[in-house]
């Protein structure tokens, strides 16, 4: 018998107990240890009800990430649940914390369920880019219904208890925190009832009621735009699909082919990269986990404009108390009014109650002086990219804040030593990059100045964490990881433009890589008018810098989606880019100018030149210690730009596609394009010829 799973009797019920921490996952140990308690439970002729418990804090959470990539070993999870639903005895599953994935599909083998009121269950596997392999696609419409389990697996989202007794995914919800006295009680009365085995396979009433609907079909056509690209969301609804028009057993083979289908596709590896890439990033290079983290309990903000309302959204909602400073009150009221009125919209679609609204709304507390800085414990200033008034901000700071407060700049390019160098306590300033929408975005990039303390880096890491974000630790230079490469990109794209290609033509070849949007769609969201005052002030600074048909676009007021033109047009209400005569006019006459003749550019060399100036880039990035591992330029690349999650990052996904083939280009373009940004890394040189991927550094 395994040590990590036990059974004992309590009274007429035999209980199978799961106790393997943190989390009781279907390790090789607690699969053979589950069967090997049932038979004892099954010859224990005083038990007549069984039930599965699990000790500490959750029912059992899924598969054990610790044999991901390893070679399966007998038994497999399916044979398990398949063995407790054809028990003799009632089981009873007993769920506290959450049952997901294989947690969820062992509850569904068993004949009933009680949960904790507190307790959640799903089925996540689609965001390993898999499907549910051990009979949850066939299990769990039998209680929902086909809609439901459609939108339970294609979305790996999680349900509540309330509503999963709602749903008929579990049979009674009990307040408290005792799972092992609330199982028992259910068990024995189950027990006293005479209650008979009842097997969800058997179960068929939805599944008769929905056969021959067109739910499947109406449901992959919304899935076109919302998974658009995925490959395991339209699988999961085969899978689904297979319960309704299949006998139970051929509807297990079905899932299981599709399962593996799915484990086949080069997706699945994209996506456990970047699940593990997450967890990992916490994890700072250099960084004891003993490195003292200070207390924030309030946050001071510095501008109450997009950026500055978004991060003071994200305290708000989380409990911590804002103030929010600004120059003048009308700046004040507009901010304050715009961020009531995405807490009301949260509100009108039952995402918030209006008393959390007041709530977080009586958490932010805004102010027209630097003086109500005096105690908190984190300043997070977001005003324009201007060093000058940057510095003068933190000259304030060091002179108001009290003692090992932390002085924090969301910049998204500018150098965090030359902010630290107005105050008189650079081991207390850092650099806190929020991505726009600040309340929206999950990233955070926080810059490491040269003086910043383990303990600032430490305690930005941990608010990260508090905040709800993935916080990504990076060095300091010029637009740090993510705004570096993506200038690599942007000025590449321009130049494909200017040389002949559409800028719809650039974007398409980007959204159909993966991204949400494209370089050009991107720029319209972000304001035109954003990259054109850095350049100008470039400019002014005595700087050369090329000009571009983008300055005229500025120059005409054409700002992007906020003034319904940019690259693009906008009709009202709509933010669908729609290209325009006028901007190909003004290209056409732009090259003229510039004395440049067009050619037709391929869809390949917009691909390459695009991509691979960013991997070229994010090596010189590794080689310069601005990023500690290829993961950290992954992970801000997914998080903060919208780089398809199942291709697993820019780096893996150039590990992927093969360093060697990459640098063949890179140093192709350096001989027809040149350019610094084409110089080959050498890192990427390196790794090339000792035959290893960024990923083996």
């Amino acid at each position: 018998m395994s040590e990590v799973v036990s059974y004992n009797r309590e009274g007429s019920v035999g209980v199978i107990t799961v106790d393997y921490p943190p989390v009781n996952a279907l390790s090789h140990a607690v699969r053979s240890g589950l069967l090997a308690a049932l038979e004892q439970g099954q010859k224990d002729a005083e038990a007549k009800v069984l039930l599965l418990v699990c000790e500490g804090r959750t029912f059992i959470a899924g598969a054990d990430i610790r044999e991901f990539g390893k070679p399966m070993q007998e038994p497999g999870l399916p044979e398990v649940v398949n063995t407790f639903e054809n028990s003799d005895k009632p089981i009873v599953a007993a769920i506290h914390g959450t049952a997901l994935g294989g947690g969820l599909e062992t509850a569904l083998g068993c004949h009933y369920r009680v949960a904790l009121s507190s307790a959640k269950v799903g089925l996540p596997e689609v965001k390993l880019g898999l499907l549910p392999g051990a009979g949850g696609t066939q299990r769990l419409p039998r209680l929902t219904g086909a809609q439901k389990a459609l939108e339970m697996i294609t979305t790996g989202e999680f349900v509540g208890a309330k509503d999963a007794l709602a749903l008929g995914i579990v049979d009674a919800v009990e307040d408290g925190s005792d799972i092992r006295a609330a199982g028992l009680a259910f068990a024995n009365k189950l027990a006293d009832e005479g209650k008979p085995v009842r097997r969800v396979r058997d179960i068929t009433d939805k599944i008769d009621a929905e056969k021959g609907s067109d739910v499947f079909d109406q449901f992959r056509e919304g899935l076109k735009k919302r998974a658009r690209g995925l490959f395991s969301p339209f699988k999961c609804v085969d899978a689904v699909e297979a319960a309704f028009n299949l006998p139970f057993d051929e509807g297990m083979k079905r899932e299981r082919e599709l399962f593996m289908e799915c484990m086949e596709s080069p997706q699945r590896a994209g996506l456990i990269h970047s699940f593990f890439a997450e967890r990992e990033v916490s994890k700072v290079k250099g960084l004891s986990k003993d490195t003292p983290v200070r207390d924030v309990k309030t946050v001071g903000v510095i501008g109450a404009g997009t950026m500055g309302g978004g991060i003071a959204m994200n305290f708000a909602n989380v409990g911590i108390p804002v103030t929010m400073v600004e120059v003048k009150q009308e700046a004040l009221d507009k901010g304050l009014a715009i961020i009531r009125r995405n807490y009301e919209n949260s509100a009108k679609k039952g995402k918030l109650t209006q008393e959390q609204v007041e709530e977080r709304m009586s958490l932010i507390t805004p102010s027209l002086t630097y003086d109500d800085f005096k105690d908190v414990d984190l300043v997070i200033e977001a005003v324009f990219e201007n060093m000058a008034i940057k510095k003068e901000i933190f000259g304030k700071l060091d002179a108001v804040c009290k003692p090992g407060a932390i002085l924090a700049s969301n910049t998204s390019t500018l150098d965090i030593d030359e902010i630290a160098s107005a105050t008189k306590r650079p081991e207390d300033v850092v650099g806190m990059h929020f991505f726009s929408p600040a309340n929206v975005m999950k990233l955070l990039e926080n810059v490491r100045g040269e003086k910043t303390s383990d303990e600032v880096k430490a305690t930005v890491m941990a608010v990260a964490k508090k905040i709800k974000k993935v916080g990504v630790l990076v060095g300091n230079c010029h637009g740090f990881v993510g705004n570096r490469m993506l200038h690599k990109r942007g000025a590449e794209a321009m130049s494909l433009v200017n040389e002949g290609a559409t800028p719809q033509q650039v974007d398409k070849v980007l959204t159909d890589l993966g991204y949400p949007m494209g370089q050009f769609a991107m720029s319209d969201l972000a304001g035109i008018d954003v990259g054109y005052r850095i350049r100008e002030e470039r400019r002014n600074a005595g700087e050369h810098v090329e000009p571009s048909w983008m300055d005229k676009l500025a120059e005409q007021n054409r700002l992007g989606q906020k003034t319904q033109a940019g690259v693009y047009r906008y009709e009202e209400g709509s933010r669908k880019p729609i290209p325009d005569p006028e901007v190909e006019k003004l290209i056409e006459e732009f090259r003229k100018e510039q004395g440049i003749t067009p050619r037709e550019i391929s869809d390949q060399e917009i691909l390459e030149r695009c991509m691979y100036v960013m991997i070229n880039e994010g090596a010189k990035i590794l080689e310069e210690g601005i990023a500690d591992r290829s993961l950290d330029i992954d992970i801000v690349w997914i998080y903060g730009y919208g780089f398809p999650a199942y291709r697993g990052g820019p780096m893996f996904w150039a590990d992927q596609l093969g360093l060697d083939t990459i640098l063949k280009a890179v140093k192709t373009y350096q001989d027809t394009v040149g350019g610094e940004q084409w110089k080959p890394a050498a890192l990427l040189e390196k790794l090339v010829a000792e035959g290893n991927k960024f990923g083996d550094l």
